[in-house]
């Protein structure tokens, strides 16, 4: 049986996503008014073991992937690459087929896409990309969870993503076909995604349209969403800054959207750089709930994964 390894979401059908959504919703819902360090009634994890591997700073990831196996009734083991043999220039392919002898599933936090695509060809055990420079599939899992938590409906809705054309921004993309909402996508042109990721999501059935201007992009927009402007690993942030000045959410440009448009930012946020304070702890901002679901969604997709 092939592995689920979980590292695109374009590479997945649109019913495994469905489900991997739908279950998260339902265990958070079952989870209400309870301890967090309380296992789910059914722990299905027990006994299972989860690696993580972070060759770049994490908060939430790192957090709400080792939650997420306390609550399913499992256990993480976390390390840095600095802290492996991988660190100091073993294999990928041999840290991938040592590990999958030690634990269930691997989880990793990476600097280049192809390092964790190889780990996965490698492994005996499910891999799942918690960020790279490629993509982010588990944000946008959290994200979209939290958007119809809200009450929107994903086919009838219009997401504006402004700013930097980044790997959460690809990560939309790569969902619009299987989710089937419509995305607008405002930025410079210097800062604009993945022509390849474009044109594959237009021919898998992808409403999306491409603007050098964030008033364009937002206008009529149910959503807005940004990222900063300088990522782990931008050695230009001078000019990032200046280039991207333009696109940043400010009130008057949530004003074009929708009167009842919601703001998303997957965090961490430099309030008055890339968003105006005023929007990102508004009343339209969603940014602490979209935080909270990562941990839920991270528990769905592991639970997918693993079969369980």
């Amino acid at each position: 049986m092939a592995l689920r390894h979980f590292l695109d979401l374009w590479q997945m059908d649109a019913a495994d996503l469905r489900r991997i959504l739908d279950d998260a919703q339902a265990t958070k819902r079952a989870r209400e008014g309870w301890p967090k360090g309380q296992v789910d009634a059914d722990a299905p994890l027990a006994g299972h073991t989860l690696a993580m591997i972070f060759e770049k700073s994490s908060t939430r990831t790192r957090y709400s992937f080792d939650m997420a196996m306390r609550q399913l009734g499992g256990s993480a083991i976390v390390t840095s690459a600095g802290d492996m043999q991988l660190g100091r220039g073993e294999s990928i392919h041999d840290t991938a087929v040592v590990l999958s002898n030690y634990v269930d599933a691997v989880m990793i936090r990476a600097n280049q896409h192809s390092d964790v695509e190889a780990f996965a060809e490698a492994a005996s055990v499910p891999v799942i990309n918690g960020l790279t420079d490629r993509s982010h599939p588990c944000q946008i899992i959290a994200d979209l969870m939290t958007l119809e938590e809200h009450g929107l409906e994903l086919p009838n809705t219009r997401i504006a993503w402004v700013g930097d054309g980044n790997n959460v921004c690809a990560s939309f993309i790569h969902a619009a076909a299987k989710f089937n909402y419509s995305l607008a996508i405002g930025t410079p042109f210097r800062y604009a995604p993945d022509e390849e990721d474009v044109d594959l999501a237009i021919e898998m059935g992808a409403n999306i349209e491409l603007y050098d201007s964030a008033e364009e992009a937002v206008a009529g927009a149910d959503v807005v969403v940004t990222d900063t402007f300088v990522s782990m690993g931008d050695s230009d942030a001078d000019a990032r800054l200046s280039d991207l000045e333009d696109f940043a959410v400010t009130v008057e440009l949530m004003e074009l959207a929708r009167p009842d448009a919601v703001f998303l930012h997957c965090l961490p946020a430099h309030r008055d750089e890339e968003v105006d304070a005023e929007v990102i702890d508004g009343p339209t901002s969603l940014v602490f709930e979209e935080a909270e679901n990562r941990l839920h969604a991270q528990k769905a997709i592991l639970k997918w994964c693993l079969e369980e």
